[in-house]
């Protein structure tokens, strides 16, 4: 388990504000907003990053039958606010074994997203043909929300995106087969708006794709 905030593009270590500099800092991307580290999953956890984040908190709601929250990212700082966040779920594939999927929400630039996906980022938008007809479509805030395939990734997974609430949503799921859980048209829920409802979000352990994509 990592113990300090590391770079939301490649996981590297970054540098606090100080005297040269009034933001956190990657050796390789420069200014970042930084990811803070992983807890294990918990209603709590999920909570804190409600409470501090600027993006929307995704999370299929209901989750499809025999799925758990295995973890929360977010990708700021006290003064910034989340300004990306990391939800994970897990459990029964629609082709048998077992799925995860993570949903990013991110500002423009943050590349969580694009790490998640395996893509060299830090946006989708170079890696999707917008031209043709969206992939699928999931209802995210009770808005319809069209996603797009997202190439240039591992062959281990599926990845779409698009935007939801002017913020670039990202769907990646392992493996590459589950992703056909998303043509079942998920309904998403910002958590920012649950309220009591968090509560009763079912907790599974860690998922590891959140510390390693």
């Amino acid at each position: 388990m990592r113990g300090e905030p590391s770079c939301p593009k490649c996981g590297g270590r970054v540098r606090a504000p100080g005297l040269f500099a009034d933001s956190w800092q990657c050796d390789a991307h420069g200014t970042v907003y930084p990811l803070q580290p992983v807890i294990p999953p918990s209603v709590e956890a999920l909570n804190a990053v409600v409470r501090r984040t600027q993006v929307p908190v995704w999370m299929p709601w209901p989750l499809p039958v025999g799925w758990l929250f295995t973890g929360v990212a977010c990708a700021g700082d006290d003064r910034s606010g989340g300004r990306a966040t990391a939800v994970a779920c897990t459990g029964p594939g629609p082709l048998g074994g077992m799925g995860e999927l993570i949903l990013v929400a991110e500002e423009l630039g943050v590349g969580l997203g694009a790490r998640y996906a395996g893509i060299d980022g830090p946006d989708p938008g170079p890696y999707m043909n917008v031209e043709k007809p969206a992939e699928v479509k999931v209802l995210a805030a009770g808005r319809p929300t069209p996603l797009w395939h997202v190439s240039g990734g591992p062959a281990d997974r599926a990845v779409f995106a698009g935007e939801a609430l002017g913020l670039w949503l990202w769907a990646v799921v392992w493996p590459e087969q589950s992703g056909l859980l998303m043509y079942d048209e998920l309904v998403l829920a910002d958590l920012r708006e649950a309220g009591a409802e968090v509560e009763l979000v079912p907790c599974g352990a860690l998922s590891p794709r959140l510390l390693k994509p």
